[in-house]
């Protein structure tokens, strides 16, 4: 599943290194260098971690860390800067960062750091998934559209939950059809029977839906 992460740093060398460092297969990056411009960031994309540093050209991290944590209170967040005093971490720490890293750091130490909060978090919530316009709870088979409700088959929830799952990623029609219909005899599944589920999925979850569909290929969760 793909994972999405905000680096909030001004040292635009250091980003860039921190970029290359932290590449992998499944993460997506987005960065800023000033507090505004994550604010935009966090209010129309869904971020699974916040890298965050302290001392930025508009503002304070740590006010920063305590102003997001009352809307992001899932989002794994770790602090990342030069002040290394004891109360600085304790506060980062009691403010509800995740992590503090003081610099001069290890990348090899930061991206062991990074995976272990993605896999924390990815273990914790993967029932549910929330963006500013859905909210998923598939243990518990609650779906929401804009906070009103909304009913789904079993096979479109499976269906939903698996593109969810796969976020960002192109999924085969083959590979949605194994797994939707893996205990039938597929032979007798008709060609269109995935396009009849989407279809439904689509029209429930709004004019709005995350569902793209990659022509030749399958079908998308994007996120927007």
């Amino acid at each position: 599943m793909s994972q999405n992460i905000l680096i909030v740093e001004d040292d635009l060398t250091l980003l860039k290194g921190l970029e290359i460092a932290l590449h992998d297969e499944g993460l997506f990056f987005q960065t800023a260098s000033t507090l505004q411009k994550a604010r935009v960031i966090l209010n129309y994309t869904d971020i699974d971690l916040l890298i965050l540093d302290v001392n930025l050209p508009d503002g304070d991290g740590l006010n920063f860390l305590t102003e997001i944590r009352q809307t992001h209170k899932q989002m794994a967040i770790i602090m990342l800067t030069a002040r290394d005093l004891e109360i600085d971490i304790v506060t980062g720490l009691e403010l509800g960062a995740n992590d503090y890293i003081t610099k001069p750091f290890s990348l090899a130490v930061l991206k062991a750091r990074v995976h272990n909060q993605l896999r924390t978090q990815f273990q914790a919530e993967s029932h549910i998934y929330q963006s500013r316009n859905y909210y998923f709870d598939f243990d518990q088979s609650i779906f929401q559209v804009s906070n009103e409700m909304i009913y789904l088959s079993k096979t479109e929830e499976r269906l939903l939950r698996y593109l969810v799952e796969h976020r960002n990623s192109v999924l085969q029609r083959d590979q949605l059809i194994d797994y939707l219909w893996f205990d039938s005899n597929k032979e007798y599944i008709e060609e269109n029977s995935l396009s009849v589920v989407i279809k439904r999925l689509r029209n429930k979850l709004g004019i709005e839906h995350s569902i793209k569909t990659v022509y030749g290929i399958g079908y998308q969760w994007k996120e927007k």
